[in-house]
């Protein structure tokens, strides 16, 4: 087999890619990083009546978004392309007469309603059908017909399918690199179709001429293509292609937060969390699904999430960059056993990208978001903002909701803990502290934190009697950031104002109880 690393992601447009899908784009890439390889986007859009129009876009544009660039595929171009499937037919036609010449494949005249037909007889006697070595010499095909019949339906340009000859009673054997040895009886596969009657590859014969073309040397996706992968062996085999047959590498599942079974889109409708990487309209039905991205979730965040979702680094280490992620990875590690969505864990990791954020980037982030609720604020005050409150969210769009308060006058007080803060022999007090504020004429976090403190000492008032005031003077809530910082943001003028306004509407409620 080749040295040189060489592996694809080759979704289908179908629809919106999966947050299993995008894991196994992860992988790919990360395996093509630590191993100086080569990371190909190929689109396999050659199952016509499913392809949905926008979806090859989406794709490209979540890939984009997580920063998962590939290193040849569409636009991007490459030496091995096309690497869009529907743009190869002539390519395909080509290996289908190889594969036909070596008496490997053959041609199958049977329409789909003398095989429905056969199906349902099977059905009706509880059998299953299959198209194999135990039924294909009493169907139509190149096998069962005489050449001169084959050839009149030639010449009269009788639809057929061209399909893979499958020997009885023998045993497909190969390595999995996550599975180890898979041992298969061709006695349980049928005779499959390779090229359609539209002159169109299916999934088989297309992804392993491509693969081999494209000179792929591993082969990663997830373990609902295990059973698929006995014909592709017997596929490089027919072709004479099996000493550069690629290494198969077979992922577990992403499961259900609770319950059995693979994670899916009512899973996401049922819990309430997303399970595509952006948003989605489905153009047939109207239908739209949230995406990470518009839920508010970093890229980075997500990746680090999806990482682990079956795969470990081999230590206790949880927030990883990706670089760090490509360091880290083997196949080695990668387990057999599917691995449960936690969307409390993903947005636990969120949380922490957040937090360990950059203040500049996080604020360049905030400042469209806050143009659009009007608020006009300098860079300096985002910034400011940003650290303040970053702690205290899990996504970036929470934080101007989280701390409207910097940005405009506060909605409500907390009457519960108001109630039982704001005492009417401590009301003097807290004019005295007023007053001293106002005296302050460096105002920063520093200098305030150090009058008050000393005003505390000499009026000998606990901090509990009267930080909570300030802060819910200032912000409503005893949830906010630190009294002081949010004093220094907010600037003299505006806390004092602040504070006035709250001394008279706590005397208010008191009085209207």
């Amino acid at each position: 087999m080749n040295s040189t690393v060489r592996v694809r992601f080759a979704p289908s447009p179908t629809g919106p890619l999966h947050i299993g899908g995008v894991r196994t784009a992860l992988y790919t890439f990360l395996y093509a990083r630590k191993h100086q390889g080569t990371f190909i986007l190929r689109i396999e859009d050659t199952d016509q009546g499913r392809y949905v129009p926008g979806a090859e876009d989406y794709i490209k544009e979540a890939l984009d978004w997580l920063n998962i660039q590939p290193d040849e595929g569409p636009e991007i171009g490459g030496d091995l392309g096309p690497y869009r499937q529907s743009e190869r037919k002539a390519i395909y036609k080509k290996y289908a007469d190889e594969i036909i010449a070596k008496g490997n494949a053959y041609f199958a005249f049977d329409t789909p309603e003398d095989l429905g037909a056969l199906r349902k007889e099977a059905e009706a006697n509880k059998e299953n059908f299959k198209y194999d070595a135990s039924t294909r010499m009493s169907l139509k095909n190149s096998l069962s017909l005489s050449p001169d019949e084959v050839q009149n339906l030639m010449d009269q340009e009788a639809p057929y399918v061209i399909r893979l000859k499958v020997n009885p009673n023998e045993e497909v054997v190969f390595q999995d690199l996550v599975r180890e040895e898979v041992r298969w009886s061709t006695n349980e596969l049928d005779d499959k179709v390779l090229m359609k009657a539209d002159g169109m590859p299916t999934y088989h014969f297309a992804n392993i001429v491509d693969d081999h073309l494209m000179k792929v040397s591993h082969v990663i996706r997830g373990e609902e293509w295990l059973s698929s992968t006995p014909v592709h062996v017997l596929l490089y085999r027919a072709m004479g292609w099996e000493d550069t047959m690629p290494e198969f590498c077979h992922l577990p599942l992403i499961l259900k937060p609770v319950g059995k079974g693979k994670l899916s889109k009512r899973d996401g409708a049922k819990f309430g969390f997303p399970v595509f990487p952006l948003d989605w309209v489905d153009p047939k039905t109207g239908e739209e699904v949230t995406g990470f991205r518009e839920k508010g979730f970093e890229a980075e965040a997500l990746l680090n999430f999806l990482a682990l979702v079956g795969w470990n680094p081999g230590d206790n280490e949880e927030v990883m960059d990706i670089n760090t992620m490509i360091e880290k990875f083997s196949i080695d590690r990668v387990s057999k056993s599917g691995g449960r969505f936690d969307y409390d864990k993903a947005k636990w990791f969120n949380a922490q990208y957040v937090q360990q954020g950059d203040e500049e980037d996080l604020a360049t982030k905030l400042k469209p978001l806050a143009a659009q609720k009007g608020y006009e604020v300098s860079d300096d005050f985002l910034k400011g903002f940003v650290q303040l409150m970053k702690t205290r969210v899990t996504f970036v769009n929470e934080f101007l909701d989280e701390g409207y308060y910097f940005f405009e006058e506060v909605k409500a007080y907390d009457e519960k803990n108001l109630r039982k803060k704001w005492k009417e022999d401590k009301r003097a007090k807290f004019d005295l502290l007023y007053q001293r504020l106002d005296r302050i004429n460096n105002f920063t976090e520093e200098v305030v934190e150090t009058e008050v403190k000393a005003f505390l000492q000499e009026e000998e008032l606990g901090f509990g009697a009267v930080l909570p005031i300030l802060r819910i003077g200032l912000s409503g809530t005893l949830k906010g950031p630190s009294v002081f910082g949010m004093m220094e943001l907010l600037g003299k003028e505006k806390t004092l104002n602040r504070l006035k306004k709250a001394y008279a509407d706590f005397d208010k409620l008191l009085q209207n109880v």
